[in-house]
């Protein structure tokens, strides 16, 4: 998991598949978080996306870094602890510019859980990480 994460950090944006009803969307996030040995991903709460997610938390992720790609397949799962809300932003201080924490902050953040990540390349075999 921390090879996934750090790869998604590396890439800097990556984009996030979700469903709208029957319609796929795709946006960029940038991102990419450990708390408790769970990767994390933060939104808005008032967000498209986050209603997206809401409805159908099965989700892709899509990244490229240098000659290699990677694809992250799971379920998100709503943290609304603060703690939670507070290590996302932490790690990404400007966000708090736009996001706040606590149940009336704007902030939403999920874990993956039940996850597989593939990197793929030209020059390598694929490799699998299920977290």
């Amino acid at each position: 998991m921390k090879q996934v994460c750090q790869f998604l950090k590396d890439a800097g944006t990556y984009y996030l598949a979700t469903m709208d009803g029957d319609q796929p969307r795709v946006r960029p996030f940038g991102t990419a978080h450990i708390f408790e040995d769970k990767l994390y991903i933060q939104t808005g709460k008032g967000k498209a996306v986050a209603k997206q997610i809401n409805a159908n938390s099965k989700v892709e992720i899509c990244a490229m870094k240098g000659d290699e790609w990677i694809r992250i397949a799971g379920t998100l799962i709503l943290d609304d602890r603060v703690e939670a809300q507070e290590s996302m932003l932490d790690d990404y201080p400007s966000l708090r510019k736009m996001y706040t924490t606590g149940p009336d902050g704007n902030t939403a953040v999920y874990y993956f859980k039940d996850a597989m990540a593939m990197i793929y390349s030209f020059s390598h075999a694929p490799v699998v990480i299920k977290f």
